[in-house]
């Protein structure tokens, strides 16, 4: 079977569409234009496509918790599992959400408790240097 006739194409396509939206809202367009130019082979494509559908489409787009909120949620899973790269991408979508500095301190410091101290300081490390650069872009108060 070809990717283009799997079955409920149209119910994939509505979901990708609408995590399409809230992948660029919460994240960003340059952000998700260099995640997808990452994801153009024929190999990667289908990993982009399940992220963007089944996380973005099935779960950023319910109702009962605010952005931030699950902004602040995916940093404390991230840094829990050492996903540094993945961490300043969502440092930024927290940012984007409306997360200050303090409330991203704030979910680090709790997490670090709970994932251990080592994972901890790493977190701090990458979002200081997250946190920075938003600074420097003009995004988050010096």
């Amino acid at each position: 079977m070809s990717e283009s006739s799997r079955p409920n194409e149209a119910a994939h396509k509505e979901l990708y569409d609408a995590g399409m939206v809230y992948r660029r809202k919460v994240m960003g367009d340059e952000y998700v234009d260099n995640q997808l130019a990452k994801g153009v082979s024929e190999f990667m494509r289908p990993m982009q496509e399940l992220a963007t559908e089944g996380a973005w489409g099935t779960i950023w787009t319910r109702p009962g918790l605010e952005l931030k909120q699950r902004s602040l949620i995916v940093v404390a899973l991230l840094a829990s599992q050492g996903k540094q790269a993945e961490l300043t991408g969502h440092i930024r979508g927290a940012v984007n959400n409306g997360a200050t500095e303090v409330e991203i301190r704030e979910t680090l410091l709790q997490t670090a408790v709970y994932s251990g101290m080592p994972t901890g300081m790493e977190s701090f490390r990458v979002a200081e240097a997250a946190l920075t650069k938003l600074k420097e872009e003009g995004k988050l108060p010096k």
